[in-house]
């Protein structure tokens, strides 16, 4: 069973990537669960279906996404998966994707979309790879990424 813990505000953010659809709300939630992450992700998938989420190709146009981006201090597959993942070209992040969920999300740290509503509700959160916080995550943003997210 889950239980929603906190809830970011909601911020009007641009699409990822740029140019490849109108702007996103985005917010960030904490949930207590004993779900495994596989099922969470599940369910996440299928309140993305319900919504009316269609599956087309990477970083396309959609109407929802629902993303797990970590799992407590959890590292998946493992440490050097995970470093692997955060490691990659940008050219190939465009065209390469996971074949497992990979946790934490391994874009987390350059996410400004992501990042500034986890700081409203987890901003002592460690990333269990790096050790940076939340609030270091964001400083070490570029200033324009930062200056684009704005709550609604």
């Amino acid at each position: 069973m889950g239980a929603l813990v906190s809830i970011s505000r909601l911020f009007r953010t641009p699409a990822f990537p740029k140019g490849s659809g109108p702007d996103f709300v985005n917010a960030v939630c904490a949930l207590r669960t004993d779900w495994q992450a596989a099922e969470i992700l599940a369910r996440l998938h299928v309140i993305e279906a319900e919504a009316g989420r269609e599956r087309h190709g990477r970083w396309q146009a959609r109407t929802l996404d629902l993303d797990l981006i970590a799992l407590g201090d959890e590292v998946w597959p493992d440490l050097e998966g995970q470093k692997d993942w955060m490691a990659l070209d940008p050219a190939r992040q465009r065209v390469e994707a996971p074949d497992r969920l990979i946790l934490p999300h391994p874009r987390l740290q350059d996410r400004a979309f992501v990042l500034i509503p986890l700081a409203d509700i987890c901003p002592a959160w460690r990333h269990p790879v790096t050790g940076a916080t939340v609030p270091d995550m964001i400083a070490a943003l570029p200033e324009a990424d930062k200056e684009a997210i704005w709550p609604v």
